[in-house]
């Protein structure tokens, strides 16, 4: 069969807002283990990257045993209350739907785990959007995800990744891929620039327009 050309989301400031969810469970594993919480004011910037880049962000340098404790305490009330934190960014369900309506394939791929994605998308009626989900874990990278989607067949190399971080461009960039740059999330409009994605967008329901570029 010949690959698809899908629009790729990303889920965390893309889909939904994790930002509350991410602030308590970060708090929580770095409380329980000694560390100093960080305000509120730090935790956009590891909203997007891996768990263990923001880890190893805030307590410098450490063991992979001591990064993995953090993450697995993290994951501990992310599963139980956590995800379920998230709030839907306003017009995404509508552009979805118009999306779905015109036979647009969609996927998702996240460095979240791909069972906490699954519950998001399924806690806000989201899940039968997406014909794929790609999930991450420690020490995968974005990049390598979209790429193992290629080297199965997935994804056609005329696909578009779309996301609010630079790791979402530059995977994209490293896969050959079209990029769309999304400022409604937590990465900042200086940030996107430099990534240079292919479209940049400000309002979520400029993503039906995508429909047209595959």
């Amino acid at each position: 069969m010949t690959p698809i050309a899908y629009l790729i989301f990303d889920l965390d400031g893309t889909i939904s807002d994790p930002f509350v969810g991410i602030a308590r469970c970060m708090n929580y594993a770095l409380e329980y283990f000694g560390y100093s919480p960080i305000s509120e004011d730090c935790i956009s910037q590891f909203i997007g990257p891996p768990l263990d880049y923001a880890f190893r962000s805030v307590i410098g340098p450490a063991s992979p045993d001591q990064v993995a404790e953090l993450v697995d305490k993290y994951r501990e009330r992310y599963a139980e209350v956590g995800y379920s934190e998230n709030v839907l960014y306003p017009g995404i369900p509508e552009v979805l739907s118009v999306l779905s309506t015109a036979e647009v394939p969609l996927g998702l791929c996240t460095s979240k785990r791909v069972d906490f994605a699954e519950n998001i998308l399924k806690m806000f009626g989201l899940r039968h959007y997406f014909k794929f989900l790609s999930g991450g874990d420690i020490g995968v990278h974005k990049s390598q995800q979209l790429a193992a989607l290629l080297k199965a067949g997935t994804i056609s190399g005329a696909s578009f990744m779309i996301g609010d971080r630079a790791v979402d461009i530059e995977a994209a960039r490293k896969n050959g891929l079209a990029s769309v740059g999304v400022l409604w999330g937590h990465g900042t409009e200086e940030e996107l620039r430099l990534a240079d994605p292919t479209y940049t967008l400000r309002h979520p329901n400029q993503l039906a327009e995508l429909r047209y570029a595959l």
